[in-house]
């Protein structure tokens, strides 16, 4: 499991066998069956998690009942409640494995202690943190001024593997619609072609 983490920070930055090492001491292999739980709202958010293998979500409950999807990560994806990992609030969301999943836990000493001794680590994460933050920008505005066939149509175009492994339910959630609603464009773009 630990190829899989080296090989996605290698992409970008090269790690020396002493960052290997190092990475190794901090982060736990968990593995989840399809419908686990990996967090949910209220408890203590002790770990973020790196997907080697499989598919996660994190989503609220509304006070309807309603599941909102705020994310998906499939493999080579990081996923945490992120309010929760500073301090010792709780989480708010629930975050659960749509496929049977391994991820490699890192909890906040561990990822404190990486930021300092592994530069490429922390180079990283501040990459990722701005493409999260760019991507997260994207999804606002398209969720206050696009149609919802333009959201569905600009998801399919950034993430077309994601897409096809999530149940229609949970994708209509992710952009805010109703699975009665992506099945009416899904219709229509059939028929277009």
């Amino acid at each position: 499991m630990f190829e899989v983490l080296f090989a996605y920070f290698n992409r970008n930055y090269a790690l020396s066998e002493q960052d290997k090492s190092t990475m190794r001491t901090v982060f736990t292999q968990r593995t989840l069956k399809k419908g686990e739980f990996l967090l949910r709202p209220g408890e203590l958010t002790k770990y973020g998690a790196f997907v080697t293998q499989g598919f996660l979500r994190s989503y609220v409950i509304d006070a309807k009942g309603k599941e909102h999807v705020v994310q998906f990560a499939p493999e080579n994806w990081w996923i945490s409640d992120k309010s929760g990992m500073a301090t010792d609030v709780k989480a708010t969301f629930f975050i659960d494995a749509i496929e049977d999943t391994t991820v490699l836990l890192i909890d906040l000493p561990g990822h404190l202690m990486l930021m300092e001794k592994v530069p490429v680590f922390a180079a990283s994460f501040q990459t990722g943190m701005q493409k999260r933050a760019s991507a997260k920008d994207i999804r606002i505005v398209n969720s206050l001024t696009a149609t919802a066939e333009e959201r569905y149509n600009d998801f399919l175009a950034m993430y077309p593997t994601i897409a096809q492994r999530v149940p229609q339910h949970m994708l209509a959630s992710y952009l805010g619609i109703t699975p009665e609603t992506l099945s009416r464009i899904r219709k229509l773009q059939a028929r277009r072609r």
